[in-house]
């Protein structure tokens, strides 16, 4: 693939940032707003249209569709190898342990390289855990084909936010990482549905089944992996995330973490440095709130609905009608943003999520958990797309990618302990358990975000 010249890159994400990082304003204001001397302006080498970002939703929806197909599957394939609610806790945690380790090296590499090699990397991997979960004759082999499949995940993600964080404008980052993000829960609406209809009477075989179908949902995800990232010179990647924007760049001069004048790579910043940049730690927190709110509800409803006499195909209908919920918020996620504000939407959110997660707890009726489990979805909807945007723009110029990675290392540190701890609970206290510990954990979650500022 052909790339364009190195110099005039670095002549926009170094002496441009260094320029504006002399004269711009602070950062959370220059962040929100464009430039006052006409309309926002699209930055040096960043794509005219938006055809890569429709082609990557579709690309992470056969690749997030695969995932949620396959992740009650596992559970129920785990059921009918005879695990008990502990082993199913352990297996879903499995799921996210090879990623917990991998994904700041996958973030530090990205920041200084190309993304879109991530992505047919994860599509293989997630293929290929599902299918061989498929196969699997023991609950030893279905876990660790379980961690294959997180790794694929991981793999695609950390590639996919990166080409967001790249080739988004300042001010588009709330918008485009929100319909990135519809693409997950297009596949989290779509997968449980099929699970659903796939799995019943021989859970067994049709588990099975299911998981095979899932590796090749997962393999469609190729016919859109094409043109999605920019042509860019490899050693721009620091500087090609919002370093041109005033506020950002404002925020890298004051870090003195500017691309340097020769070589065009930016500077590695300390993990400690990072962590420490205001709103990051917040994100990342919130960011594994919801994603633990969210994974602990796919790998425990089919456990619950096995203890309250559910069937399968009525619980593949309650996730599909959170994740349903969740699109719907993503669509409507701007206006939101403008009428309430982001720091209120977030709060109030995470809060509302936290008092729903606590419900199902209750013994509801189906009609009661379809309801309960719309709202939590639609409030789940926010966490993860403004938690990303949130890093992105408190992240030191240069290491986008990196924070970007912390946030899924989090997110991962919280589908490890998460589905184990729901697991150990539900043994002491009963399937209604974890979910008060959900409802704790998005409480807290709130806090952070009110904290944060």
């Amino acid at each position: 693939m052909p790339r364009p010249g190195g110099t005039g890159a670095r002549h926009s994400g170094g002496a441009g940032a260094r320029h504006s990082g002399g004269t711009g304003a602070g950062a959370v204001g220059a962040a929100e707003a464009p430039p006052s001397d006409g309309p926002p302006a699209r930055r040096p080498g960043l794509p005219a249209g938006r055809g890569w970002l429709l082609r990557l939703v579709i690309a992470f929806g056969c690749a997030q569709g695969a995932v949620s197909m396959a992740r009650p599957a596992v559970s129920y394939r785990a059921l009918s190898l005879g695990a008990d609610e502990r082993a199913v806790g352990v297996i879903a945690g499995v799921y996210a342990l090879l990623p917990l380790f991998a994904a700041v090296p996958l973030g530090r590499r990205t920041d200084h390289g190309r993304c879109a090699p991530l992505l047919p990397l994860g599509v293989v991997l997630i293929a290929g855990g599902c299918a061989l979960s498929g196969t699997a004759g023991s609950l030893g082999a279905l876990a660790a084909f379980s961690g294959l499949m997180g790794l694929g995940h991981l793999c695609f993600v950390i590639g996919a936010q990166s080409i967001v964080a790249r080739q988004s404008a300042p001010a588009e980052q709330d918008r485009d990482f929100g319909h990135f993000t519809i693409g997950a829960s297009l596949g989290q609406l779509v997968g449980p549905l099929a699970a659903g209809a796939l799995i019943g009477g021989d859970t067994g075989a049709t588990s099975a089944l299911a998981l095979v179908v899932s590796a090749g949902v997962a393999a469609a995800a190729f016919t859109s992996l094409w043109r999605i990232e920019h042509q860019r010179s490899a050693g721009t990647s620091g500087a090609s995330a919002p370093a041109g924007e005033a506020g950002r760049a404002s925020k890298a001069a004051e870090a003195g973490e500017v691309e340097a004048a020769e070589g065009g790579k930016a500077a590695k910043a300390p993990m400690s440095r990072i962590l420490r940049a205001r709103g990051v730690p917040a994100g990342i927190f919130i960011s594994l709130a919801v994603l633990s709110a969210t994974d602990v509800l796919t790998a425990y409803l089919p456990v619950v609905g096995e203890h309250r006499g559910v069937a399968p195909a009525a619980v593949g209908v309650l996730l599909s009608l959170r994740a349903g919920a969740t699109i719907a918020c993503r669509l409507v996620m701007d206006p939101l943003i403008r009428l309430v504000g982001r720091r209120t939407l977030v709060v109030g959110t995470c809060l509302l999520a936290g008092v729903l997660c606590a419900g199902l707890a209750l013994p509801l009726p189906v009609w009661a958990l379809g309801v309960t489990l719309t709202l939590l979805g639609f409030c789940l909807g926010v966490g993860q797309p403004l938690s990303m945007t949130t890093v992105v723009r408190a992240a030191p110029a240069g290491a986008r990618s990196t924070a970007l990675a912390l946030r899924l290392t989090g997110n991962r540190l919280g589908q490890v302990v998460a589905p184990a701890a729901a697991g150990l609970v539900t043994g002491v206290a009963g399937v209604g358990a974890p979910f008060l510990t959900l409802g704790v954990l998005l409480v807290g979650a709130a806090g952070a975000a009110v904290r944060a500022g």
